[in-house]
């Protein structure tokens, strides 16, 4: 299937690995131009290397932390600039730490929110005018399926993704008119630096080993494993692209069927 990604110019944020990383590279092959961004500069940097190796588009960096209010802006104007517009925008920001409710103060909340929501926000509003240049305009937002099916352990990400999603759904009907399209991915246990750091907290509060960890996981899956940031990103790449040009508004899981409910 021809996507007509042929010179889409693509902004994708934590992209230094994992999902980020995987969705850049898929952009990349299907023939856009994209700048990615992460707020560790050497990761970043090696990332980049990466994908030149392979691109035969452009392709640019950006460090920076996008908890940061005034580096949003600042990453979408460099971004159009280098680019010279933005076609597609993939918000991602890595996830708040886990712990219970008790575990966290206020400040862990107010720094949750800063990355996992308002960046998201931050990001959006920044690229409006150029999408409103676009032909082919389309946003995608990086959350997860606990946004359905909250996950122990993860209350400040059960809580503020949630938010992301609702933003998400009401930009599609707010700017659907104008051919902007909004759709999130709710991703599933897949296999990023995110998540063993996720099961390295969980064999320390159940005193078991990673291995143990790992494999009560995938049994939990139906599929019985995890996804690879691959099968991520090859769904990524499908929504943002012409292809599925009338897909707005959708909140797809990508998580092995992970979500027991219907709806």
């Amino acid at each position: 299937m021809d996507l007509h990604l042929q010179g889409q110019r693509a902004l994708v944020t934590g992209a230094s690995r994992g999902l980020g990383f995987a969705t850049a590279r898929g952009l990349v092959n299907e023939g856009c131009a994209v700048t990615i961004n992460s707020r560790n500069p050497e990761k970043l940097d090696k990332a980049l290397q990466r994908l030149v190796g392979e691109a035969q588009t452009p392709v640019f960096a950006c460090p920076g932390d996008l908890a940061d209010p005034a580096f949003c802006q600042q990453l979408v104007e460099d971004s159009a600039a280098q680019m010279g517009g933005i076609d597609l925008l993939v918000t991602n920001a890595g996830g708040p730490p886990a712990g219970s409710f008790e575990s966290f103060d206020d400040t862990a909340w107010e720094q949750a929110i800063e990355l996992s929501f308002l960046s998201h926000m931050r990001l959006i509003r920044a690229a409006l005018p150029y999408l409103r240049e676009s032909l082919a305009a389309s946003v995608l937002t990086v959350t997860s399926y606990s946004v359905k099916q909250p996950i122990p352990k993860l209350i400040l990400s059960n809580s503020i993704r949630a938010a992301t999603v609702g933003l998400t759904k009401t930009l599609a009907l707010e700017l659907g008119h104008e051919g902007i399209r909004f759709n999130s991915i709710l991703p599933g246990w897949t296999e990023t630096e995110r998540v063993y750091e996720l099961m390295k907290y969980r064999t320390e509060t159940n005193h078991t080993t990673f291995e143990e960890e790992m494999q009560t996981q995938m049994a939990n899956c139906p599929l019985g494993r995890m996804a690879s940031p691959e099968e991520f990103a090859n769904v990524a790449v499908f929504l943002l692209s012409p292809a599925a040009g009338y897909v707005t508004g959708a909140m797809l899981a990508v998580d092995g069927g992970m979500y027991k409910g219907t709806l």
